[in-house]
């Protein structure tokens, strides 16, 4: 019954005798059998060793040996081979059998082939070494690439703040600390309106974080002016967004700030400086023109038609010089918000044609048609108006010398009127079309070409700006350009 129960085992058993050399096998099951591939009459009197075959270098063989040498247990995974070579682990439980006097005579063994346990060990293994790895060398990634941000941070010459969620300060750069004058132990870990003793618990910065930046929405050139007690009054840019880094990072705040305080007061005196200049340019330019047209008027017949001649020009460049310095005037009333307009109800389509005409008129080199109507009378400034349509047209035949047509269009769109002028020069490159409403700004290539200060479409745009229309451009290099802008229509007032 004990060897049918044996042979039932799906473990490998075998049965040693001790008493005999090299504790030879003397019993094994019929899973023993099928584990190692021999049949019984090829395992019976071989050492246990003879599965281990060339492969004796494994340390689980001492283990073995000591336990038989001292009559212990012992539970070893030893690397055997079967009868055909094929490599298997054997997990070998090994027990002695002690007689009555304690003396050792047999050892039994149990074997189970865990092969596919080995297997799944050594896998899982290599995998967690390939995480390991991985994980060492994203670690290291993130740290050079945490130290190149910082590196970076340090450098920006803007004062940028990062925030948690609650407003509280992770950290700051060194342009911030030097510019607010304070310590990383002041801000790092304070909530942000505590700094510096409540000196930045500001309005308007509470308006940024607590009411827009929550909607998702960067802030973009938000303008904050504030006194600070220590260092006083600043005049600051501020550029706003949340952040999240390598999902890391989630619901950060970055905040730049941009000191334009001294910026901002080099252009005031600036503003000044122009004002003031055209201001005294005007007084002598203009008692210039009146003695120009009294001799031009007082001209003695029969004289020298190369007399005239340079007369005429005279008073052609006087009156340049006298449009020039009307507009730096325009700059710097539009500067310091004190351009007046005098609106009034006037027809609009009227005012058009009779600028294009005087245009025209002054113009022989190009032909402007003019096509559409809006049959609206607007409320505005008729002679700013009409300055900007001259500009307009006047730009579109400086700039398009080759081509002759000029097209102004003229269109009701909803509740506005809407002039448009083509032509059909030079372009501008699509980079470009904002900037040229800066003030002074000029095409780099155009600037080579044509003479100009840059003042006339910055001057188009704020009269347009306050009349509550808008004017912008639609051009792409060496295709012509199509200058447009409306203007709303005052019901009421009509």
């Amino acid at each position: 019954m004990l060897l049918k129960a044996l042979d039932a085992s799906i473990s490998g058993i075998i049965l040693t005798d001790n008493r005999l050399p090299d504790n030879p096998i003397i019993y094994c099951n019929k899973a023993f059998e099928i584990i190692t591939g021999y049949d019984r009459s090829e395992i019976i009197g071989h050492n246990c060793r003879f599965l281990q075959k060339e492969d004796r270098d494994q340390k689980e063989r001492a283990i073995l040996r000591d336990a038989i040498k001292n009559g212990k247990n012992c539970v070893v995974d030893i690397r055997n081979y079967k009868k055909d070579g094929t490599f298997f682990y054997n997990e070998l439980f090994m027990s002695p059998i002690k007689d009555e006097n304690g003396k050792v005579n047999y050892f039994i063994g149990v074997q189970n082939d865990v092969s596919l346990r080995k297997k799944a060990e050594q896998d899982l293994r290599k995998q967690q070494e390939l995480m390991e790895k991985r994980v060492a060398e994203r670690t290291q990634s993130l740290k050079e690439n945490e130290d190149y941000l910082a590196s970076i941070v340090q450098t920006v010459r803007e004062s940028l703040i990062v925030l948690n969620p609650e407003f509280k300060v992770l950290s700051v750069n060194d342009h911030f600390l030097k510019t607010f004058k304070v310590t990383t132990e002041d801000t790092e870990g304070r909530l942000l309106y505590e700094l510096g003793n409540g000196q930045w618990n500001i309005p308007a910065l509470k308006e940024l974080l607590e009411s827009i930046l929550p909607t998702n929405n960067p802030v973009e050139e938000f303008e904050v002016e504030h006194d600070f007690p220590y260092i006083g009054k600043k005049l600051m840019i501020l550029n706003a967004h949340r952040i999240e880094l390598e999902g890391q990072y989630k619901d950060r705040i970055l905040i730049a700030i941009e000191d334009i305080t001294d910026r901002r007061e080099i252009e005031r005196r600036k503003d000044d400086f122009l004002s003031i200049a055209s201001h005294e340019l005007k007084t002598p330019l203009t008692t210039i023109k009146g003695l120009v047209q009294i001799m031009q008027r007082m001209v003695p017949p029969g004289l020298d038609e190369k007399f005239s001649s340079v007369l005429d020009k005279t008073g052609v460049y006087v009156d340049r010089l006298n449009n020039l310095i009307a507009e730096l005037l325009d700059v710097s009333r539009i500067q310091t918000g004190n351009i007046e307009l005098h609106k009034d109800l006037f027809d609009f389509d009227k005012a058009v044609h009779e600028a294009v005409e005087t245009i025209q008129v002054a113009t022989k080199s190009h032909q402007i048609k003019i096509s559409g109507s809006t049959n609206e009378n607007v409320s505005a400034d008729e002679s700013h108006i009409v300055q900007v349509i001259n500009n307009l047209l006047s730009n579109a035949i400086k700039y398009a010398p080759d081509h002759k047509e000029i097209d102004v269009y003229l269109s009701r769109v909803s509740n506005f009127v809407k002039l448009s002028v083509k032509d059909r020069g030079m372009g501008i490159r699509v980079e470009d079309h904002k900037k040229i409403f800066d003030r002074f700004y000029r095409v780099g290539d155009i600037q080579q070409r044509f003479p100009g200060m840059g003042i006339g479409l910055y001057i188009c745009d704020q009269i347009i700006k306050n009349h509550g229309g808008t004017l912008w451009v639609e051009s792409e290099l060496g295709q012509g350009s199509v200058f447009s802008f409306t203007l709303p229509l005052n019901k009421h007032a009509a």
